[in-house]
């Protein structure tokens, strides 16, 4: 598992008891979380924030989380930024648009939080992993 120590996650849903959900499953796994209930809002944390990860509904009112992590990879500095797509419609999402998008993994809801807070750690370990690999 990775250290959790200094990572900051960003978790976007509209749905207040999934984002509560989530932020206290990252909280209580030794993560710092910043929450945000629409894309907008998410977009404006990343950008003032450095973020180490980004779990976002797909359906949210305005900007979807698809749309959220395509602008995201379109900024310097967040386009290695891993984002993790939560959805009731994952089966209609083609995998050529989330690989497009930069979205590293789709769960479907409802979902497990354990399995969620699983994910975020092979997700954080694999950036470890590339960033190492880059710098050596």
């Amino acid at each position: 598992m990775c250290d959790t120590t200094n990572k900051t996650i960003l978790a976007v849903d509209d749905e207040a008891h999934i984002l509560h959900v989530v932020s206290l499953k990252l909280r209580n796994a030794g993560f710092s979380v910043i929450m945000a209930h629409d894309a907008e809002e998410a977009f404006d944390a990343a950008s003032g924030t450095q973020v180490d990860l980004v779990i976002t509904d797909f359906q949210m009112p305005g900007m979807s989380g698809l749309d959220l992590a395509r602008k995201l990879h379109q900024e310097p500095g967040k386009r290695e930024l891993p984002v993790m797509l939560l959805t009731a419609h994952g089966l209609a999402l083609e995998q050529v648009e989330l690989v497009q998008a930069g979205i590293a993994v789709c769960l479907s809801k409802p979902f497990s939080p354990r399995e969620l807070l699983t994910r975020v750690h092979e997700l954080l370990e694999e950036r470890e992993k590339s960033a190492a690999a880059g710098a050596a």
